[in-house]
């Protein structure tokens, strides 16, 4: 079964969150340009995905607008039901703990939604006690999908050793849940 990541990543942060995605999930990666391209042999490959997950940073409340670009450009293989039943999932990255990611989150599913597709959540338990800290899985408490945060004045080794461990762990629960459909 084959799995396709496709993703922006405006500073390299998202980009690493790709990568840790893929790894668990035994995913190929698609990156989305600056202008919010991606190749042609890229829509081939995505058409041919069982499984496709989506990743994009949080800016201003939504994903940014290479990501909305490609997600325009979906309407081809839409229109034609080119990716009905197949399985999404999605993560977002801000550096606000918060940062309105769960909204990027959202617009995700709803994409993979109107494509007819079944969407793999999160499916781990918050780490919500006194005692947990940043180094834990789920560390930021999502269940739609992966939410990570990096801090906005430091580069991707200093992103938390804990969303990109639960990163690796949503790539392998996708690449489970989608064993389960092949």
């Amino acid at each position: 079964m084959t799995t396709v990541v496709v993703y922006y990543s405006g500073y390299g942060h998202t980009k690493v969150v790709a990568e840790r995605v893929a790894e668990g999930a035994n995913a190929s990666l698609i990156a989305i340009d600056n202008n919010g391209d991606i190749q042609e042999s890229d829509w081939q490959q995505l058409n041919e995905a069982k499984t496709i997950i989506f990743g994009a940073p949080t800016y201003m409340g939504g994903v940014p607008w290479q990501f909305k670009k490609f997600a325009d450009a979906t309407s081809k293989p839409w229109f034609s039901r080119a990716w009905q039943d197949k399985l999404f999932a999605g993560f977002s990255n801000s550096a606000s703990l918060n940062g309105d990611k769960q909204v990027s989150l959202q617009y995700l599913q709803t994409l993979a939604s109107q494509h007819g597709g079944i969407w793999i959540s999160l499916g781990m338990l918050p780490a919500n006690t006194q005692a947990a800290t940043r180094q834990d899985l789920n560390n930021l408490g999502g269940s739609v999908g992966l939410l990570v945060q990096s801090p906005s004045d430091a580069g991707v080794e200093a992103m938390a050793s804990g969303d990109l461990d639960t990163a690796v762990k949503f790539g392998e629960r996708i690449a489970a849940v989608s064993a389960r459909f092949n």
